[in-house]
């Protein structure tokens, strides 16, 4: 029985380097995504604002399978140039997921109390001033805690690309352990819920530093009931 453990675990965390770059890459896109569409929301221009609403209604209101196999496979069709699976994978992941967080950057921007921009204009600062200066950094300790939940929802969500061939840890179980090993099913997807758990927990270890960190920046501690909030809203 430990033979198999060690061999299953061994297959299996020759997935988890795809796993983490599909992951971080995506975390690092949406991230991008969510600043640019949530403050684009926020822009007294209604180009900005309509365009950024439509990429956020339209990426969250489709099927992720559908926008990844639109991407693999159709894309290529229109525009004759084939992604790789592992850049499809980020590509989808990162946009998607920028849907969502575009609300999270948009609604505590929003939060910041009207006190603080109206001290910033009578400091004479200018509009990107009031946002880089003074909106921002507060605005980003409420941030952190439904922006951890996302990027555990992400990589959840990254057990996609397995759907595209790429080899990360789901496909190790589905496609290779699972056909062959059918009657320690149990221990096999055991061992795959634990690995997505340790790269959940070292997201949340990160995204807890983060917000330490952002929180004595505007010299205060971090918000306890946004961390709540969130972990009741999205969770592990």
């Amino acid at each position: 029985m430990f033979d198999d453990l060690t061999r299953f675990l061994a297959i299996l965390t020759e997935g988890v380097a795809t796993t983490v770059f599909v992951t971080v890459g995506g975390i690092i896109l949406a991230t991008v995504m969510s600043f640019v569409a949530g403050l684009c929301m926020l822009s007294r221009s209604t180009s900005l604002r309509v365009v950024s609403r439509i990429y956020v209604e339209v990426w969250r209101g489709t099927s992720e399978v559908v926008q990844l196999f639109w991407i693999f496979f159709a894309l290529p069709v229109l525009i004759g140039f084939q992604l790789v699976p592992l850049w499809a994978g980020v590509l989808v992941l990162g946009i998607n997921h920028g849907a969502y967080g575009a609300e999270i950057v948009r609604g505590a921007v929003q939060a910041v109390p009207r006190a603080q921009y109206e001290g910033a204009i009578a400091l004479n600062f200018t509009p990107a001033q009031r946002m880089l200066r003074v909106i921002l950094p507060q605005a980003l300790v409420e941030m952190v805690p439904p922006f951890n939940n996302l990027f555990i929802q992400l990589l959840k969500g990254s057990a996609l690309v397995s759907l595209v061939f790429l080899e990360d840890i789901t496909y190790q179980a589905t496609e290779v352990l699972l056909p062959t090993n059918s009657r320690q099913a149990f221990t096999i997807l055991l061992l795959l819920l634990m690995l997505y758990l340790v790269l959940s927990v070292l997201i949340t270890a990160v995204m807890r530093r983060v917000e330490r960190r952002a929180a004595a920046l505007v010299g205060r501690g971090p918000s306890a009931e946004a961390s709540d909030r969130a972990a009741l809203m999205g969770g592990v």
